[in-house]
């Protein structure tokens, strides 16, 4: 379970690494689109496209569905509740440490207050 989750967490935050795959699900989003569309948008050629959308493909995060000669892209099933998790989960680790910071630096600030006060 955990070497599954790993790969694909790995496949995810790959995919999402990229800003125009990123800017590919925020069009997505809007309505579904053809790889030629997303190639003009991004201005680039089909074959730069096709590959961005392979890479999110394969993470789950786009589908595809070929009728004709025209290869329809739109959102996949995949919610990233898993990467929400992880990322949530860093959060929380990095909030608790930082709150632990900040009072070490409160108890240093008083007892430098209290010795400036002893002079």
């Amino acid at each position: 379970m955990v070497q599954y989750m790993t790969s694909h967490l790995d496949a995810s935050f790959a995919a999402l690494s990229d800003a125009t795959r990123r800017g590919v699900l925020e069009r997505l989003g809007r309505g579904d689109a053809s790889i030629s569309e997303l190639a003009d948008k991004f201005h680039m050629t089909l074959t730069g496209m096709k590959k961005h959308v392979g890479v999110l493909e394969d993470a789950g995060l786009v589908t595809t569905e070929k009728i004709g000669r025209v290869r329809t892209c739109r959102l996949g099933r995949r919610r990233l509740e898993q990467e929400t998790a992880w990322i949530e989960n860093y959060r929380r680790l990095w909030e608790a440490r930082f709150d632990a910071l900040d009072e070490i630096v409160e108890e240093l600030k008083a007892k430098e207050l209290a010795g400036k006060k002893r002079k």
